[in-house]
């Protein structure tokens, strides 16, 4: 690895948390505010169509980087990694991950300036792109039946981009990632 830090004279090294997340037709019914006695109605439907968006996120400058693919897969995931690591062709990335097939795949194609740490198993409390994720369906996919995966995958994107740094920093900052100062 000194050898990598050695080539990057005017790169950063940047700790990122990688996951992947499911976005789809099918909706599921959450809480709502409606007048007292009333019993709100929320339409659902049963379509399994679904993309998935990539992301990779870094609490301590609030940075994020997602792409909206169609599988979960490996390769989708080296598709994820190319990009990931042309968006920061002059840093060293440590991508934090859990221990999806994908992301241990003897097909996976890792790119130089990147390295994966896989995540403990069962610890998506420690990923913290997983408040990410929640925070993107509590504002974007709250109670909404969409009528084709074109709406969905629109939808996706437009509260992707919503996102601000310091949403991204407030969203994922853990004490025990980034100690304050």
């Amino acid at each position: 690895m000194s050898q990598v830090f050695n080539e990057l004279s005017t790169g950063k090294v940047r700790l990122m948390f990688q996951d992947e997340a499911g976005f789809g037709r099918i909706n599921k019914p959450r809480y709502c505010w409606c007048r007292k006695g009333i019993r709100p109605s929320v339409p659902c439907h049963h379509i399994r169509e679904y993309r998935y968006a990539y992301g990779a996120v870094e609490p301590q400058r609030g940075e994020s980087f997602f792409l909206v693919l169609p599988y979960c897969d490996t390769v989708c995931m080296n598709v994820f990694l190319c990009e990931l690591s042309k968006a920061y062709p002059n840093d060293y990335i440590i991508l934090v991950a859990d221990g999806a097939r994908w992301h241990t795949s003897g097909g996976l194609v890792v790119p130089g300036n990147i390295e994966i740490i896989a995540l403990p198993p069962y610890t998506p409390e420690m990923n913290p792109i997983e408040q990410i994720w929640a925070w993107l369906r509590r504002h974007g996919f709250r109670n909404e039946v969409f009528q084709t995966l074109d709406i969905v995958v629109d939808r996706l994107c437009e509260t992707i981009f919503s996102l601000s740094a310091d949403m991204v920093k407030s969203i994922t900052h853990r004490d025990w990632i980034l100690p304050t100062a």
